[in-house]
Order: structure tokens, then C-alpha cells, then sequence
């Protein structure tokens, strides 16, 4: 059930489909949000693949021996905070509140960066097309586009760009490091 009303009440979102790896497919995880009222360590986490917010892990401890469980980060909190239990989850979520809220980015980087995350990192919230490219560049595998949007027209915008100038997280060199390059001599 996918609540309408901001903040009144918990819930789960729907389970649907997701690009993985560059293909869609069925997504077997729900997201666990929490209403405004709701208190991280009291709130109760449902059986089955569950992504639970940063603050429900910190606090609900028992959640570590579940295999079923994944954390999804706000734009806000830092993934360091993760450390230490990083390579147990299954799943890390970033969640992106707004389009033009880049923080996420940062986030995604951080863990495949410094902190050696190989499992999978889920874009959440609002993701659309125009972020794809970028998302991947940094360290993204997997997008829960928004549900407004075509998720197979989403999917094209991994590539959008046949060539990256920038390094990041999947081009470890800057592409004037990786053309040849010929031409004239002046003299």
C-alpha cells in the first residue's frame, strides 16, 4: 500500500519492476518508510526483502542477523556510518528527495570508493532518466525510476553518452589519457 498523504503513516512501497545491470527486472525488495511520527526503534520491519531506513539499522540491532534485510541512505547521512557491517547487506539504497539534489551522487562514490561496496547500489526516490548516465558513472547498479515515468525509456539513459571526458568510479582514466592523438606539427 503506497501511502498518499505525506508522513501520515507508515509504509512499504510496492514492489515492481527496477533496472539491474542494465536490464529491467522484477524487483523482490520493498522500501520501508517512516512516517513523521514513527520512532526508528520501535517501528516494526515486515518479514521478507525489506530495505530499511539508515536510523531503523542503527537502532534495531537484531536486524544484522536477518539476511533479508538492506539500508536505504538519505541525502543527508553518511555511509560511513555503515562501516564495519557494509559488506553484510545485500543491498544499499541512496535516496534522492528531489531531482536536483545531488548529494547522492557523493554517497554512491564514497562506498565504491573508500569504503569497497560490491554488492548492489539502488538509486531511490526521484530518479529519472537524465541521472542514469551519471548515476552509473559513480557507482550506481541498480534504479528504482519513478513510477510516473517509463522505466524502459529510463533504461536507454545509461547510454545516452558514447564516451565520458571525466574519470570516476567505472573510467579510471580521463579520455585524453585514452585517445591517440595525431595531427600536424608547427614549427
Amino acid at each position: 500500500m503506497l501511502n498518499t498523504e505525506k508522513n501520515t503513516e507508515t509504509h512499504i512501497e510496492a514492489a515492481r519492476t527496477i533496472i539491474r545491470d542494465r536490464q529491467i527486472v522484477a524487483d523482490h525488495w520493498t522500501v520501508l518508510r517512516l512516517a513523521a511520527t514513527d520512532d526508528a526503534q520501535t517501528v516494526s520491519v515486515p518479514d521478507g526483502f525489506v530495505i530499511v531506513p539508515l536510523s531503523v539499522w542503527n537502532t534495531q540491532t537484531a536486524l544484522a542477523a536477518r539476511k533479508d534485510i538492506g539500508v536505504w541512505i538519505a541525502s543527508h547521512e553518511r555511509a560511513e556510518e555503515l562501516s564495519g557491517q557494509i559488506h553484510d547487506l545485500p543491498v544499499i539504497a541512496i535516496d534522492f528527495p528531489k531531482f536536483s539534489d545531488g548529494r547522492g551522487y557523493s554517497i554512491a562514490y564514497n562506498l565504491r570508493s573508500r569504503l569497497a561496496y560490491q554488492g548492489e547500489l539502488r538509486a531511490i526516490g526521484d530518479v529519472l532518466r537524465d541521472q542514469l548516465f551519471f548515476m552509473q558513472r559513480v557507482g550506481f547498479n541498480a534504479y528504482a525510476t519513478r513510477a510516473d515515468r517509463s522505466i524502459e525509456d529510463a533504461l536507454k539513459g545509461l547510454s545516452d553518452f558514447s564516451e565520458a571526458y571525466q574519470t570516476s568510479w567505472d573510467q579510471k582514466t580521463p579520455l585524453f589519457k585514452r585517445t591517440e592523438r595525431t595531427g600536424a606539427v608547427h614549427g
